[in-house]
């Protein structure tokens, strides 16, 4: 599983010209998968995100946390996270999940973050979206699961 988050000012979601997602400040999240990914991948992503101290408090130090701001969060699906860029002039996709496998954790890395954080908005599984941000800094990190199973 892969999340790159982005700290934003604000964050949109547009399906066919129709506003479908808005927040104000906090995280937006490109969330891919790929196999080997399950439920217990997506619990630690869920709470490794939650736990980040990414926003700078009253000295510019970054020491707060989305919770502390009051922040909100945005996520999107982004299968094109597992890109292979390797040979060619095309990406490949071989190591996105398929979407029938992919569509179920995404679902289920929501409602986690619902649970434990609420105030989460979504765009819609593989639907031709169009993301707008206001980057906040801008502050963006790649989060890699790999990382998380040590």
């Amino acid at each position: 599983m892969r999340v790159v988050l982005t700290t934003v000012l604000s964050a949109k979601v547009r399906v066919n010209e129709r506003l479908i997602a808005s927040i104000g400040r906090g995280f937006l999240l490109l969330v891919g998968f790929t196999d080997g990914d399950d439920k217990e991948t997506v619990e630690k992503m869920a709470d490794k995100i939650l736990s980040l101290r990414v926003f700078p408090d009253e000295h510019q130090l970054i020491n707060l946390s989305l919770d502390d701001v009051k922040g909100s969060i945005l996520s999107v699906s982004q299968f094109t996270l597992y890109a292979d860029t390797k040979k060619g002039r095309r990406p490949s996709f071989v190591n996105a999940l398929r979407p029938g496998e992919a569509e179920p954790l995404y679902d289920y890395f929501n409602e986690l973050l619902e649970m434990k954080y609420g105030n989460i908005q979504t765009g819609i599984f593989g639907a031709d979206m169009k993301v707008e941000s206001i980057n906040d800094g801008p502050f963006t990190l790649l989060l890699d699961s790999k990382e998380l199973f040590f």
